[in-house]
């Protein structure tokens, strides 16, 4: 008795082509024309769907970078308002060294009445000189950190307004978005329905090989009827006699030579 001979499937390849499947085309359980009519039916809704994306244009973007620069200049701002409250603080510490230098150098002076000998008073003299440097310079801190304060608060008011503006515009683009989407959102809907599904009739193979040419192609056509009669409807070459015939006869997958594209009956249209 003969044994039988197991199918081995090969994996996916992302980078397959319609050329590349045409061999295992017609091994599906649905015929070979009722599936280039799913073909054909699936190019035609995400065409639909492309066209519902290009009327929203580049706003879902515009949207997304408005809310990523919104997010930056809250950071920045949160990021300089720290920076305004270490300040605070730094000038709070130097104000509390000049206490202590001021009662340092009250303390020094009252030892000053009371010295024994020459040495000791020029020792308090020498304290005294110190704790007056040491309040020249914390009064020079905060000076310095009072004028950085003011710097910074300058350019937290300007990063306001400029987040003021964006929020706005931010405001303007979501309301402009969500105009067109109610607008198409039942018509997507239907579209993505639909889309699912031919899908669902597609096996995968056929489905990676669609996906591959339909994002190679600038106009993102994978499966296009013929043009005028005898030329391919993405690339517009001209297509053999034959070739006509066969795709007329909706039994083969015939492939443009020129583009790669899967051409199909007129009359699917």
């Amino acid at each position: 008795m003969a044994k039988k001979t197991k199918k081995i499937d090969t994996p996916i390849d992302q980078r397959e082509t319609f050329v590349s499947i045409q061999k295992s085309f017609a091994d599906s359980d649905i015929s070979v024309g009722e599936k280039l009519q799913t073909l054909y039916a699936l190019q035609q809704a995400d065409t639909a769907i492309d066209k519902i994306l290009q009327l929203r244009g580049e706003l879902p973007m515009e949207v997304e970078a408005l809310e990523a620069e919104i997010a930056d200049l809250k950071a920045k701002a949160a990021r300089i308002s720290e920076m305004v409250d270490e300040y605070g603080k730094f000038i709070t510490e130097n104000k509390l060294g000049i206490t202590e230098c001021d009662a340092q150098i009250e303390k020094y002076k009252s030892q000053l009445e009371n010295v024994a000998n020459s040495r000791e008073y020029d020792s308090l003299n020498k304290e005294i000189e110190n704790q007056h440097l040491l309040r020249q310079i914390a009064e020079k801190h905060i000076s310095e950190a009072k004028e950085r304060i003011l710097a910074k608060k300058q350019e937290l008011e300007v990063i306001k307004e400029k987040m003021a503006v964006r929020t706005e515009d931010l405001k303007a683009k979501k309301q402009e978005l969500a105009t067109i989407v109610e607008a198409t959102s039942k018509e997507e809907e239907r579209l993505l329905a639909e889309r699912e599904a031919c899908a669902a009739k597609i096996d995968d193979r056929t489905m990676s090989a669609y996906e591959h040419i339909r994002h190679s192609c600038n106009n993102r056509l994978a499966v296009v009827s013929v043009f005028n009669g005898n030329a391919c409807g993405g690339c517009f070459n001209t297509i053999a006699p034959q070739r006509l015939i066969d795709i007329a006869s909706n039994k083969k997958m015939i492939v443009c030579e020129y583009c790669g594209r899967i051409l199909v009956n007129p009359e699917f249209e």
